[in-house]
């Protein structure tokens, strides 16, 4: 089996599970708006047809972003483009506080896919809710990207660590630890790294990635 045709069906299993919730509730609230008669009803009908839009297009934009090739921008995708889709994924969950320190005016793609894809580790370990700080900085050409999940349970699969760390055998990968696995691969490839640590409050993801060749630090 191609290793790399493995990985892109692992990430779209990953995608549409990830779609199956909010796909299914815009379903629902379609089958209760066209039987419901009450004014009440029907407006918490549309309250949840216009939430499940939302989180629909959130999680394309993020998929676009962390998986794809984030066509329409060139070597450098606007900051604000990763800042809108955290903020969209938590929004809709008051437990979450996203903290968002990045400064640069915009990031190399690999950075951004990688930054995502951390970020998302990180929004997965915190079961209870908690903080979510997002930071990255580039200097001489080189990118570092740290993501610290803090809150009162951090849960974080074993795998996916593994995953992160190249000790995962690819022939166990799923659609949850492909993620990990395509970022770890990402920043090898271009000589850099993840590393991650965890305590019993906090979850903290990093990498370092120099530019992709012919890019002017």
């Amino acid at each position: 089996m191609n290793s790399s045709i493995d990985l892109a069906a692992l990430l779209c299993s990953r995608l549409c599970h990830d779609m199956l919730s909010p796909v299914g509730a815009l379903n629902n609230g379609l089958e209760l708006l066209a039987d419901e008669r009450d004014p009440e009803m029907r407006q918490r009908c549309l309250d949840l047809l216009e939430q499940s839009a939302r989180t629909s297009a959130s999680k394309l934009k993020f998929f676009r972003l962390a998986y794809g090739a984030a066509g329409g921008f060139g070597e450098m995708v606007p900051a604000e483009e990763p800042r809108e889709v955290l903020q969209s994924l938590t929004a809709n969950d008051e437990r979450v506080t996203l903290e968002w320190a990045v400064g640069e005016q915009s990031l190399v793609k690999p950075a951004v896919k990688v930054l995502l894809n951390l970020a998302s580790i990180g929004l997965d370990a915190l079961v209870r809710g908690g903080t979510l700080a997002v930071g990255a900085e580039r200097s001489g050409g080189t990118t570092e990207i740290a993501i610290r999940a803090a809150g009162p349970r951090i849960a974080f699969d074993a795998k996916v660590g593994e995953a992160l760390a190249g000790e995962l055998d690819p022939a166990e990968l799923s659609g949850k630890t492909a993620p990990a696995h395509m970022i770890r691969e990402l920043a090898t490839s271009l000589g850099g790294g993840v590393q991650f640590a965890q305590s019993e409050g906090a979850l903290v993801l990093g990498a370092v990635l120099p530019d992709p060749d012919g890019m002017i630090g």
